[in-house]
């Protein structure tokens, strides 16, 4: 399945069908009197928030969205039908921006969450609604007004607790197979990850936790540079960031630096963001190597250091209670999360 999570589309509610000008003609009852029914209403365009979707794809081709129009009224005081309403799917974790305003407009996260996008307009009104005792035979009637039109820009951010972030080859992918059922595409190649992959860990408990592989960021990715600047948006929402670094480069320590000054540089507080430092490929190094690097890594930060093998699973199970305890420790006080 092709990933895509951004999109524009553009919305038309439906118009309001116009009201008309007609008169009571029966046998046997004189002076009958206005009779023009008022236009129906124009339906409205809903966005839903569906588990079903993991991606913003179905908007890649189809763009334009309108419901149907109301219906103009009738004579003897017949109203005409209200158009049908609209509604869109889209993943869980969709942001919508207004691009006429630029504004946020709705945040898309619960499941079967729905907001009214653009709102059908009313019908005209019959010339019925026109008589008095001034004007006992009115022969004026209202258009229907027409439905609110916007351009959108859907944003899609994943929702995932945990964010595994790392320069490539660190061993992301490879991380997230070896925790989760998740099966992405794994080889030895630069920007291998093309795209977010995401894998449900299960908690001692039994609740399951979604945690999210960030494709490879390199220096230079937040200005634009590399594959990684495209889903950094994707960790904006995380709770805990598990910062991923390949123990057998040439200065691993420089490689942890490089990260960190694109996530403060990217800002929106991922810098702030709590984070766990694992030395991957442990199995790959001798234990005076590993010793050395954790010591190296514990004076230039006071995040809590963990050696592992996503490959052997070595110091997985460690890992993965130090992940369980900052989420219950987070759990009691909220972290902020940007939209």
């Amino acid at each position: 399945m092709q990933f895509i999570d951004q999109a524009e589309i553009e919305v038309q509610a439906g118009n309001g069908g116009d009201g008309v000008v007609a008169f009571r003609r029966e046998k046997y009852v004189p002076a009958g009197g206005p009779s023009g029914g008022n236009g129906g209403r124009g339906g409205s365009i809903f966005l839903k928030a569906s588990e079903r979707l993991q991606t913003l794809l179905d908007f890649k081709y189809a763009r334009y969205f309108k419901a149907d129009n109301g219906k103009r009224g009738g004579s003897n005081n017949c109203t005409g039908a209200s158009g049908k309403d609209l509604e869109i799917e889209v993943p869980c974790g969709t942001i919508v921006y207004d691009l006429d305003r630029e504004e946020t407009i709705a945040d898309l996260v619960q499941p079967s969450q729905i907001i009214c996008i653009a709102k059908g307009g009313k019908g005209g009104l019959g010339n019925k609604c026109f008589l008095s005792n001034q004007n006992r035979a009115p022969e004026q009637a209202l258009p229907g007004l027409d439905g609110e039109q916007y351009r959108l820009r859907l944003e899609l951010k994943l929702l995932a607790e945990v964010g595994i972030i790392g320069l490539p080859n660190a061993g992301k992918s490879t991380l997230i197979s070896s925790l989760s059922s998740a099966r992405p595409k794994i080889a030895n190649y630069p920007f291998t990850t093309l795209i977010p992959n995401l894998g449900v860990v299960r908690k001692p408990s039994g609740d399951g936790t979604v945690f999210a592989d960030i494709p490879g960021l390199i220096a230079g990715a937040h200005a634009g540079i590399g594959l990684g600047h495209e889903f950094l948006r994707h960790i904006e929402r995380t709770r805990l960031l598990v910062h991923l670094v390949d123990s057998t480069a040439d200065n691993p320590l420089a490689d942890y630096r490089i990260i960190q000054a694109e996530l403060a540089a990217y800002g929106k507080g991922l810098s702030d963001r709590q984070q766990i430092i694992a030395l991957n490929k442990l199995d790959a190094i001798d234990a005076e190597l590993q010793d050395f690097l954790t010591a190296e890594f514990a004076t230039i930060t006071d995040s809590p250091i963990f050696a592992v093998s996503a490959v052997t699973r070595s110091g997985l199970d460690l890992l993965l209670q130090s992940i369980w305890q900052h989420l219950d420790e987070l759990q009691e006080k909220p972290t902020a999360i940007a939209i």
